[in-house]
C-alpha cells in the first residue's frame, strides 16, 4: 500500500496557527466537512479531492472547494515528501476566487519557504 500523505497546517513565524484558528471559528458541521476533505487528501493525494479540487491558474496553489451553506475554500500546495501545506481558508461569497485570498496564501507560502531555508 502506498504511503499516506501528510497534512501540515500553516503557522506563522510567531507560532500563530492562522489556518487552525479559521477552522475553529466554523460551526461543527463545516468542521466535519473539512476533516473529511483532509482525510481524503491524506489517503489519496490530489485524486482524493476530485471533483472538489482545482489548480489555480497562474499559481502553484490548489483550491479545495467544500460545498454547503457556507462555501468554504482551502488553499494549499503540494510539498516534497508527500505533504500538503494548508496555507489559507476562507468563506467564498463570489463566483471567482478573490485575488486578496490568493495573495494571502502566496505570501504565507513565501514566508514559510524563507523560514524553512533559514532553518536548514
Amino acid at each position: 500500500m502506498e504511503e499516506r500523505w501528510k497534512i501540515e497546517l500553516y503557522e506563522n513565524s510567531r507560532g500563530e496557527k492562522l489556518v487552525e484558528d479559521f477552522f475553529d471559528s466554523l460551526d461543527k458541521k463545516a468542521n466535519l466537512k473539512i476533516i473529511h476533505a483532509l482525510e481524503l487528501l491524506k489517503a489519496f493525494g490530489l485524486e482524493g479531492g476530485y471533483p472538489h479540487i482545482k489548480k489555480l491558474t497562474g499559481t502553484n496553489l490548489w483550491e479545495y472547494r467544500i460545498l454547503g451553506s457556507d462555501s468554504i475554500r482551502i488553499l494549499y500546495v503540494s510539498m516534497t515528501g508527500r505533504t500538503f501545506l494548508i496555507l489559507h481558508g476562507f468563506k467564498k461569497k463570489k463566483q471567482k476566487t478573490p485575488a486578496k485570498e490568493i495573495k494571502i496564501a502566496q505570501e504565507r507560502l513565501q514566508e514559510y519557504l524563507l523560514r524553512k531555508a533559514k532553518n536548514n
